[in-house]
């Protein structure tokens, strides 16, 4: 993912979920990106681009001990 593409994903998940959220580029991956709630990863943010059309897809596991 390219800088402004995470600068911007950063912006969306400190405004809809939290303020401690930040997104991280990947090493040696481009097409997706890391999120993190302070120090703690949640999960990964990726590029979908299909049929012309752009989206991002989070996806998070949650481990039962977790919970």
């Amino acid at each position: 993912m390219k800088a402004d593409e995470i600068k911007k994903l950063d912006a969306y998940f400190k405004r809809i979920f939290n303020p401690s959220m930040t997104v991280k580029a990947r090493p040696r991956k481009d097409d997706s990106a890391e999120v993190y709630s302070g120090d703690e990863f949640l999960g990964v943010v990726f590029k979908d681009e299909e049929d012309g059309d752009l989206s991002y897809n989070f996806s998070m596991a949650i481990l039962g001990e977790d919970l």
